[in-house]
């Protein structure tokens, strides 16, 4: 068996149902869970329409191209221009993805050489935001190297402190795994920290991959800031050393469709198409088809995101005088400190929370990693607004009743 399998850690949702495994709710309350990030909006009427006719049609009777067809590849060029002002071309700088999730597991294979390791006081790395989506340590330790936790830093708005990377760590990276917005807390990358990253893979030479998978969940009129758009204000139009990472996932309301993107640097996207080739993940022709309905369309992307707007508005100021949160730059979730002094720690706190009001949230410990003395999801929770908004609004009631049951005369918390 691959040694490196045994560095993996139980997935947060596997360790979420040990914690939970003896303990019965409340049966007062019905199950409310805010704890997996599932976009649970309905899917859109054109897209269930396209992949109908697909399958109506032929298409099931072939093998996929790995490149994907041409329409796809097209769509998305077009969404590119009119979301980002981008232009590039379809046949060298976009490949079709399985969703973003297996894309940046997969990129990780095909970028690191693990040969580079000195000794085991010299690893290769994989650089990472902490807290982080946990497929990236997976990734760089299957692919043979080490990860790197950057932390975030909450005074910053939650931005990651790439200045604590000492020059040792980045002259040994090979990889560099930016989200923004962020997971879990929603903070969007401002130009001028792209212009640190880019200079640092240029004296360095490490590859960036931008996982941008909640850019379209958006809480103010400007956009989020893409990686590639950012490359290209700064003069980088050939996107040196960078693919950005996507999906139609959270876009569109389509987490069992598996469908998502990569673009940027032709030299990175003809080297991971080299991998997927002899991996064997092509996307079904009739994905594809419905694909492209989704990004040839933006009026359910703009109601998709009102309805989180929306709720977002009313949870937000509910929870607020009970918990340290605020409305993030983007994404579905809230990430909220708790008070550890009277809560115990945030395991201690989604545990209660389940057993007396049946509210289910994600610990924050479980979505980073103690590096450098501490673990900067600690004392925090996440919570996932996914579900429809009168739901999201019972469980925000029931968790300032919480709260409050805790405090003296039923007195709220000061942040």
């Amino acid at each position: 068996m691959n040694p490196n399998l045994s560095r993996l850690q139980a997935y947060p949702f596997e360790r979420l149902r040990q914690i939970f495994a003896d303990v019965k709710p409340n049966p007062a309350y019905r199950a409310i869970s805010l704890g997996i990030g599932e976009p649970r909006h309905a899917t859109p009427q054109l897209v269930k329409d396209a992949y109908c006719a697909a399958i109506a049609g032929t298409g099931l009777s072939g093998y996929p191209a790995t490149t994907g067809e041409l329409g796809l590849r097209q769509s998305i060029a077009q969404w590119l221009q009119r979301r980002y002002a981008l232009n590039l071309d379809v046949a060298t700088q976009i490949l079709p993805v399985n969703g973003s999730r297996e894309a940046l597991f997969a990129f990780a294979q095909t970028v690191v050489n693990p040969a580079l390791q000195k000794s085991a006081d010299a690893p290769v790395w994989v650089v990472c935001p902490n807290p982080f989506y946990q497929i990236y340590e997976g990734a760089a330790y299957l692919a043979g190297a080490q990860p790197y936790f950057v932390p975030s830093v909450p005074t910053r708005n939650f931005a990651q402190d790439w200045d604590s990377v000492p020059a040792s760590v980045w002259e040994r990276t090979q990889l560099l795994y930016v989200c923004s917005p962020g997971n879990p807390a929603g903070a969007v990358m401002p130009l001028d920290e792209w212009r640190k990253l880019f200079e640092l893979s240029n004296r360095y030479g490490f590859v960036i991959a931008s996982d941008e998978c909640y850019s379209e969940i958006y809480f103010r009129d400007e956009p989020p800031l893409g990686g590639l758009q950012a490359a290209a204000q700064l003069g980088r139009a050939d996107f040196k050393n960078l693919l950005m990472f996507t999906s139609l996932s959270k876009r569109s309301n389509v987490p069992g469709m598996r469908s998502g993107f990569v673009a940027g640097d032709a030299r990175l996207v003809q080297q991971f198409l080299l991998y997927r080739t002899y991996h064997g993940s092509a996307m079904s022709p009739v994905v594809q088809a419905a694909s492209v309905a989704a990004w040839n369309d933006e009026t359910h992307v703009v109601d998709n995101r009102t309805q989180y707007r929306t709720k977002f508005a009313q949870v937000t100021p509910m929870l607020t005088p009970v918990l340290d949160v605020a409305l993030p730059d983007a994404g579905f979730y809230l990430w909220a400190g708790v008070d550890t002094a009277r809560f115990g720690s945030d395991t201690d706190f989604a545990r209660d929370l389940f057993a007396q009001y049946n509210v289910t949230v994600l610990p924050g410990s479980f979505l980073a990693r103690e590096a450098h003395g501490y673990n900067p999801g600690a004392g925090r929770i996440r919570m996932a607004l996914v579900a429809e908004a009168a739901e999201c609004v019972e469980a925000a009631q029931r968790m300032v009743e919480f709260v409050q049951s805790r405090t003296c005369c039923g007195a709220a918390l000061p942040p």
